[in-house]
C-alpha cells in the first residue's frame, strides 16, 4: 500500500534534499516545486546524479521532455499528475493558503499520489489542518540544523559581509542596490521576475565573492540555498496584488530562516526604516513558532465542459469542507466570465471542445503582472484568433509580436518587461495546440529569452556593481584634487563619475532613492558644485528679461528649469520669492539672484497688467473720488470685474467720476465695473497665477478669447471676476460684452416706447452665446416674458420686473412730458433726512483690505459744493401712466437709467466688434 507522508519544519532542514533523495531511489518519481528558478536548479542537480536523458524539466514556460524520462521535475501547477510514478513529492505545501495559487496546492494534497510513496513538504504550521482533512497522513518533524538569532537595527552601510537585504518593490531593491554600490563596491539583485539564467549569473556574483551583499524581494524566502549569515529587512509590508499589508510572523520567519547554512548559525534583523520587530515575533521567528493554518485554498477540479456556463458553474461549486475555502478573485476565473460576457466569444459557447478551449485560454498566466484588466485585454484578444479549437496562431502573427522583443535595449525597466513578455509566448509556445509551428517557436523564444536575460544580467551589474565607487567618495574629501565638470543637459561628474544632474538651481543625486544613499551621494558632492552654483547664481543674476518666464505652477523658470517658486505675500499683486535649490550657496549671491528675479517679476507685472500696477504704486488713480475710489480699490481685490447688479442701492457715479475712471484705466457701468485689460489672455493667465500663489487655491483661467463659455458648476464667483466675466444663470459672460448687451439691451426698449418689448436672436452673438442659452442671459438683466409664441413657446417680447425698475421717477411722482423727468431731477430718490442737492457720502473702503494703503496715495476729495437755491418751476403736466409702466422695472438697475448715462452715451453708437477695451461708452 502507498504511503502518505508530511515532513514538516523550519528553513534549513532539508526537506527539500530529503525528497529529492528518496525521489531517486525509486525507478519513476515526480516532484512539484514552487518556483521556475527552483525547478532549474533541482533539474541540473537530478540530471547531474542520472543523466538528461532520464530526468524531464516542466514548468509553464519550459518544457525539456526526452522519450525515456523517469523522473519529472516540474513547478506544482505544471506538474502532469496523470502520470503514474512510484514516487510523488509536493515542496511548500503551505502555499495552499496564498490567495492566487493556493487551490492548486490543495489539488495535489489532496489528489497527486505516486504509486509507493507520496510525500507533502512544508511548515509545521500545516500539521492541523492536514489532520482536519482526514488524510491519514504521517506527519513528522524535522529540525533546523542550526540556530536563528535576532540582531537587531543596523545601517545598511554598516551591514557585515555575507548580509542579504529583503525589500518589497522593485524601486526599493534598485535604491538599495545603488547605495551598496557606492559604499561597499556593489550587490548581487535577485528579483521573482528574473529568468532563471539572470538570477543563476546575479546568484554566482555572490556566491564567488564577487560581491559581498545580496539585494533581494520575498523570492528569497523560497527555497534558493545561499551563503547568507544576515538577513536584514528594508520593510514589513508589501503589496500582494491586491492590498498593502504587513508581513505574518510565519511569512518573515520563512525569509529570516535563509539566514544560517547547513550548521552555520544565521541572523536577522531590520534595516533602513523598518521599524522594529515586536519581542513576541522575535521569539516566534527564532523558536519556529508559528500560528496553525486553519484553512487552505480551494478550487473545484470536476468541471462540467458542456457549456461556457456550466463551466463557471462548477467551479463556484462550494467544497462541503470547513477546511477548504473558495477564492472568488481567482485571475483565471474572472477572464474567463470575462469571455462569457463577450459578444464576440460567449455566452452560448457549448460543447466540450469549444469549453475546453477557452478555459486553456483563461488559465494564460498574467507574467506583466499588468492585473484583471491590462491581462484580461490579452486574453480576449487570443481569443478571438484560437476560440476555435481547429484554430492556430500563423508564424506571421507571431512573428510580429516577437519583433520589437528582440531589439537590444540598454534599460533594466525595458528588459525586464521585455522578458515578462516573450514568457508569456513562450508559455502559448509549449501548447502544441495553439500555434501553427509550436517546435520552431519553442526553440525561438528560448533565443530570444536567453538573450535578454544576459542583456539584463549585464545592466544590473554595470549599474549595481563598481569597485571604483569608494576610492570615488574618499576623492570627493580632498576639494583641491577633484576635477568637476557641468555637461550641456546638466549633468555633474565628479573625478569622471557622474554624481547627479544640476537642474536650475536644485540639485538631483545620481540616486533615485530619497533616503540614505541620495544623502550619501549629496552630501560627498556638495563640495564639488560649490563652483559650479557660484557661477550658475551669477548668470541668473545678469540674465536678460527675455530669459525667464512665469510658469502656470507659480514659478519662475530659466533655461526651462524652475529656479524660484512665488509665496504669499502682502496681497496678490505684491508676491514674495523663494529660490528652488541653491541651499549651501553664498548668501550674498542668492540675494543677488533673487533681487533680479523680483525686478523681472515687478516689470512682467507692469507689462501685462499695467493698471493694476499703476494703480497700485500710486502713479495713476490719485484723481479719483468718492464712488469711483471705492470702485477701483474693490477691483484691485478681484483682479479684473465687480457685479453690480446685486448692489443696492445701485452705485450713483457722477459723469466726472466715470471720466476719472476711464483715464485710470478702468471702466464701470449699469451691469459691472471693470478692467478691460485684465480680459485679455495673458493678463487672466498672470492674474490666475498670482492669486493662486497668494491662496494656495487652484485658480482656472478661463477659455482664450471667449465673449461667453459654459459653466460646470465649479466656478466661484471669486474666479469668474478675476476673470473679468459675470454669471448670467449657467453661463459666464465677459463684463465688457454684458454691458455692451445692456446698452442693445435698453436701445430696444426706447425704440419700442411700450413695457413690452422684442429682442431680435442675433442679439446672442454679442455676447458669443448660442440660441437656446440667450433667454436665460436676458434674464440676468432682469427681464421676464411678456409675450410667447402659442405654438412654439419662444418669448417674443420681454418686459422689465416691476420689483426692480428704475428708469423712471420715483414711485408716486409722475413724469414730465415726453416720459422723461424733469432735468435736474434724477431717478434716484432723496436719502430721507439728507438735506436736497447734498451730495451722498462716497462709499469707503475696507480698512482690513490689503489695498486700503492705496487709500493715502490720492489726495482726498474737495468738499461738497454748498446747495444753490433754485426757482421753482411749474411741473409740466402730468401724462396718464398705464398698470405696465408703472409696475415694470429690471432686476438689475435698468439700462437706460438716465441718472447714470451722460450725454455722451445717449448720441453715441456701439462700435460693430466689442472688444475688452471699445465697448459702448454708456459707463463713460
Amino acid at each position: 500500500m502507498a504511503s502518505l507522508k508530511a515532513v514538516l519544519g523550519p528553513t534549513n532542514t532539508g526537506k527539500t534534499h530529503y525528497a529529492i533523495e528518496r525521489m531517486m531511489g525509486h525507478s519513476t518519481g515526480m516532484i512539484g516545486l514552487p518556483l521556475r528558478l527552483l525547478a532549474r536548479e533541482v533539474y541540473d542537480r537530478v540530471v547531474k546524479a542520472k543523466g538528461e536523458k532520464a530526468v524531464a524539466l516542466i514548468t509553464g514556460e519550459e518544457r525539456i521532455e526526452p522519450p525515456n524520462a523517469r523522473y519529472w521535475i516540474c513547478t506544482v501547477e505544471a506538474m502532469p499528475v496523470q502520470k503514474r510514478v512510484e514516487f510523488l513529492a509536493v515542496d511548500e505545501i503551505q502555499l495552499a493558503e496564498d490567495q492566487d495559487r493556493g487551490h492548486v496546492f490543495t489539488d495535489r494534497i489532496l489528489k497527486a499520489r505516486g504509486t509507493s510513496e507520496t510525500l507533502l513538504l512544508g511548515a509545521e504550521t500545516m500539521r492541523g489542518v492536514l489532520r482536519d482533512l482526514d488524510l491519514d497522513v504521517d506527519a513528522t518533524t524535522r529540525e533546523r540544523f542550526s540556530e536563528l538569532h535576532y540582531a537587531g537595527p543596523a545601517k545598511i552601510t554598516k551591514l557585515p559581509k555575507r548580509s542579504a537585504v529583503v525589500a518589497f518593490s522593485t524601486e526599493q531593491v534598485y535604491a538599495i542596490g545603488e547605495l551598496l554600490k557606492r559604499q561597499k563596491g556593489g550587490a548581487a539583485i535577485v528579483m521573482g521576475a528574473l529568468s532563471p539564467r539572470t538570477r543563476n549569473a546575479q546568484v554566482e556574483l555572490y556566491q564567488s565573492g564577487e560581491v559581498d551583499y545580496l539585494v533581494a524581494t520575498d523570492a528569497i524566502g523560497m527555497g534558493l540555498n545561499l551563503d547568507v549569515d544576515r538577513i536584514a529587512f528594508a520593510a514589513r509590508s508589501k503589496f500582494d496584488g491586491r492590498r498593502h499589508r504587513w508581513l505574518s510572523a510565519a511569512e518573515a520567519g520563512q525569509i529570516a530562516g535563509r539566514a544560517g547554512r547547513f550548521r552555520t548559525d544565521g541572523e536577522f534583523g531590520e534595516t533602513g526604516d523598518c521599524p522594529p520587530f515586536e519581542e513576541d515575533i522575535v521569539h516566534a521567528i527564532e523558536e519556529h513558532r508559528f500560528d496553525p493554518v486553519d484553512d487552505l485554498q480551494w478550487r473545484n477540479s470536476d468541471l462540467d465542459y458542456r457549456s461556457i456556463k456550466t463551466l463557471i458553474a462548477s467551479l463556484a461549486r462550494p467544497s462541503g469542507h470547513p477546511a477548504l475555502r473558495q477564492n472568488p478573485h481567482a485571475l483565471d476565473e474572472w477572464v474567463l466570465r470575462r469571455m462569457a460576457e463577450d459578444e464576440g466569444i460567449g455566452p452560448e459557447v457549448r460543447g466540450e471542445r469549444l469549453v475546453r478551449r477557452l478555459w486553456d485560454l483563461a488559465r494564460l498566466p498574467d507574467f506583466r503582472k499588468a492585473g484583471h484588466e491590462g491581462h484580461g485585454r490579452l486574453v480576449l484578444g487570443l481569443a478571438e484568433t484560437l476560440a476555435d479549437p481547429d484554430a492556430r496562431l500563423g508564424d506571421t502573427a507571431m512573428a510580429m509580436r516577437l519583433e520589437n522583443l528582440e531589439a537590444s535595449v540598454p534599460d533594466i525597466a525595458s528588459l525586464q518587461h521585455r522578458l515578462a513578455m516573450i514568457r508569456t509566448w513562450t508559455y502559448a509556445a509549449h501548447r502544441d495546440d495553439w500555434l501553427e509551428n509550436p517546435g520552431y517557436w519553442r526553440e525561438k523564444t528560448r533565443e530570444i529569452e536567453d538573450r535578454l536575460s544576459d542583456a539584463l544580467h549585464g545592466a544590473l551589474t554595470l549599474r549595481f556593481v563598481d569597485r571604483r565607487t569608494t576610492a570615488l567618495l574618499a576623492g570627493l574629501k580632498r576639494e583641491d584634487l577633484l576635477v568637476t565638470e557641468l555637461s550641456e543637459n546638466g549633468e555633474v561628474t565628479v573625478e569622471g563619475h557622474v554624481v547627479g544632474k544640476l537642474v536650475g538651481l536644485h540639485f538631483e543625486p545620481a540616486s533615485t532613492a530619497r533616503t540614505l544613499e541620495g544623502k550619501a551621494v549629496r552630501s560627498a558632492a556638495v563640495s564639488a558644485l560649490g563652483p559650479i552654483m557660484a557661477e550658475r547664481l551669477g548668470e541668473i543674476a545678469g540674465a536678460p528679461a527675455d530669459a525667464f518666464a512665469l510658469a502656470d505652477a507659480g514659478t519662475i523658470t530659466w533655461k526651462d528649469a524652475e529656479i524660484a517658486r512665488l509665496l504669499p505675500g502682502p496681497d496678490w499683486l505684491a508676491p514674495r520669492l523663494e529660490l528652488i535649490g541653491a541651499e549651501d550657496a553664498e548668501a550674498h549671491r542668492k540675494d543677488a539672484t533673487l533681487k533680479r528675479l523680483e525686478e523681472w517679476l515687478g516689470a512682467e507685472m507692469l507689462r501685462v497688467l499695467p493698471t493694476h500696477a499703476k494703480l497700485k504704486t500710486g502713479e495713476t488713480g490719485k484723481e479719483l473720488e468718492g464712488m469711483a475710489r471705492g470702485l477701483a480699490f474693490r477691483l484691485l481685490e478681484s483682479g479684473a470685474a465687480i457685479d453690480l447688479r446685486e448692489e443696492s442701492p445701485p452705485p450713483n457715479i457722477t459723469k466726472e467720476q466715470r471720466e476719472a475712471m476711464k483715464a485710470a484705466g478702468l471702466r464701470a457701468g449699469r451691469v459691472a465695473a471693470h478692467i478691460p485689460e485684465a480680459q485679455k489672455p495673458a493678463a487672466q493667465r498672470m492674474i490666475a497665477v498670482l492669486q493662486a500663489s497668494q491662496t494656495g487655491e487652484t485658480r482656472r483661467v478661463a477659455p482664450e478669447g471667449a465673449g461667453s463659455f459654459p459653466l460646470d458648476g465649479e466656478w466661484a464667483e471669486s474666479e469668474l471676476h478675476s476673470q473679468g466675466y459675470l454669471r448670467f444663470d449657467r453661463r459666464a459672460v465677459r463684463a465688457d460684452l454684458a454691458e455692451r448687451l445692456g446698452w442693445e439691451i435698453s436701445k430696444r426698449r426706447r425704440e419700442a416706447g411700450t413695457p413690452a418689448f422684442e429682442l431680435p436672436a442675433e442679439l446672442a452673438s454679442v455676447v458669443s452665446c448660442p440660441g437656446d442659452e440667450f433667454p436665460a442671459i436676458v434674464k440676468g438683466f432682469g427681464l421676464a416674458p411678456a409675450e410667447k409664441d402659442p405654438e412654439t413657446g419662444a418669448v417674443t417680447k420681454w418686459r422689465y420686473l416691476s420689483r426692480h425698475r428704475t428708469e423712471g421717477p420715483p414711485r408716486g411722482k409722475k413724469p414730465a412730458a415726453g416720459g422723461r423727468p424733469p432735468k435736474g431731477q434724477g431717478g434716484n430718490k432723496p436719502h430721507k433726512g439728507r438735506p436736497k442737492g447734498a451730495r451722498p457720502a462716497p462709499r469707503q473702503p475696507d480698512p482690513d483690505s490689503p489695498f486700503a494703503a492705496l487709500a493715502s496715495l490720492l489726495p482726498p476729495p474737495p468738499p461738497p459744493p454748498k446747495p444753490k437755491k433754485k426757482k421753482k418751476k411749474k411741473p409740466a403736466a402730468k401724462p396718464a401712466e398705464s398698470d405696465a409702466q408703472a409696475t415694470a422695472k429690471p432686476e438689475t438697475p435698468a439700462p437706460e437709467a438716465e441718472a447714470n448715462q451722460s450725454e455722451d452715451t445717449k448720441k453715441t453708437e456701439p462700435p460693430a466688434s466689442p472688444g475688452p477695451s471699445d465697448t459702448p461708452e454708456s459707463q463713460a
